[in-house]
């Protein structure tokens, strides 16, 4: 557990330190004006999960064949070449390829996440998944504060930082990190499985699996409206600098840690899964509302902690999806749910900053906040579907 944690930190580090420079990259590639720098933003987080939508399901299903360290040995070792090739990126052609790369290699979260199956007991996988979770928000404390005052420095220096922290990241595996899938548990590979449609059809026809499933969806999908345009928002409307933004995460990231670190493991006991999933959700409508209508930094700032207590929902939901499949199947679901997030991440880019920019055009409706109350409505939808479903 130990080694899987480390290791996720350490990438987790390398991608929180490249948000809060986003905004100031792209206007150093050309793009004045920060509707259009988001738009473009947009694309850029699109055709990142775009890769992942296809290469999820492959690597899922590759790590359940081969094992999980070599996967994501390889996954590590492309985003090293992927970071540089950003930090060097002159114009914006370059930084899409790089997020190309960034995308494939970005897949391996599903096979992080089935290597914490495999070491888990059926019981305690919801509580370890939470631990991922809190991993990842050490290191968006720890990588946008970093990434925040490195760009004050050179907007590019955070890219050659983040390849530092997935060299470092991959000589840490290579040399400590074990095969956590025995041989007599693997199973062979076939491409009807890694194909992202067929995976999705198959898992969506399941009676049992479907319904948390569209939840998974809907949340995912409202979730993105914090990448899509958070840093844009930030400097559109309350003149957000790099530093500001790094922040900004980086307390979201603290708040991520303390739930998913700590109180998820006090309230499942209490709550049980579902009312704890239940919880998670109100947070996030809460959140989302309360951001799009924000009138000063300080009520941002003071919402940030709810939206934190949203993230308790995920992993539960993770855990009770894990304990409906066989062992031997952790990684085909791992990459299902990621293909999921990556159809979410598609769309959401797309939609969130076209609508951020339609209500910040001179002359029309005043609106930057427009993008989280959308994302307050498609979280309602996914509490609409879990009080629906019976358990």
């Amino acid at each position: 557990m130990g080694f899987a944690i480390a290791t996720i930190l350490l990438d987790a580090i390398g991608i929180g330190l490249i948000f809060p420079v986003m905004p100031e990259l792209l206007e150093d590639l050309g793009f004045e004006d920060v509707p259009s720098a988001a738009l473009f933003g947009g694309a850029l987080v699109a055709v990142y999960a775009l890769m992942q939508f296809f290469f999820l399901p492959i690597l899922g299903n590759l790590s359940d064949r081969f094992g999980r360290r070599p996967v994501l040995l390889a996954g590590i070792a492309a985003l090293f070449v992927d970071y540089i090739i950003m930090g060097l990126a002159g114009n914006f052609a370059l930084l899409f390829i790089g997020r190309l790369v960034a995308g494939i290699a970005g897949a391996t979260i599903s096979t992080a996440t089935a290597y914490i199956a495999d070491i888990s007991a059926p019981e305690d996988r919801a509580k370890n998944f939470g631990m991922i979770g809190a991993t990842f928000g050490i290191g968006f404390i720890l990588g946008p504060a970093i990434g925040g005052m490195l760009g004050a420095v050179d907007v590019r220096l955070p890219f050659f930082a983040a390849a530092g922290f997935a060299g470092l990241n991959f000589i840490f595996g290579w040399f400590l990190l074990p095969e956590s899938l025995p041989v007599e548990k693997r199973r062979s590979f076939t491409w009807r499985r890694a194909n992202p449609f067929s995976a999705l059809r198959n898992a969506i026809s399941q009676r049992e699996l479907r319904p948390m499933l569209i939840v998974v969806f809907c949340l995912m999908l409202a979730g993105y409206a914090y990448p899509s345009v958070w840093s844009f928002y930030g400097k559109e409307k309350f003149d957000w600098s790099t530093a500001t933004i790094g922040f900004s995460l980086a307390a979201y990231g603290l708040g991520v840690v303390f739930v998913q670190g700590v109180l998820i493991r006090w309230l499942l006991p209490r709550l049980g899964e579902y009312r704890t999933i239940r919880l998670g959700i109100s947070a996030i409508i809460l959140a989302m509302l309360g951001i799009s209508l924000a009138l000063e930094t300080w009520m941002v700032f003071a919402l940030i902690s709810v939206a934190a207590l949203g993230e308790v929902a995920g992993p539960v939901i993770n855990g009770v999806l894990s304990k409906k499949v066989p062992d031997s199947e952790q990684g085909d679901l791992q990459g299902v749910l990621g293909s999921i997030e990556s159809l979410a991440a598609i769309i959401a880019p797309l939609v969130f900053t076209g609508m951020f920019k339609l209500f910040t055009l001179e002359g029309g409706l005043y609106f930057p906040g427009a993008p989280f109350l959308l994302g307050a409505i498609v979280a309602a939808v996914a509490m609409w579907v879990l009080l629906r479903t019976p358990h």
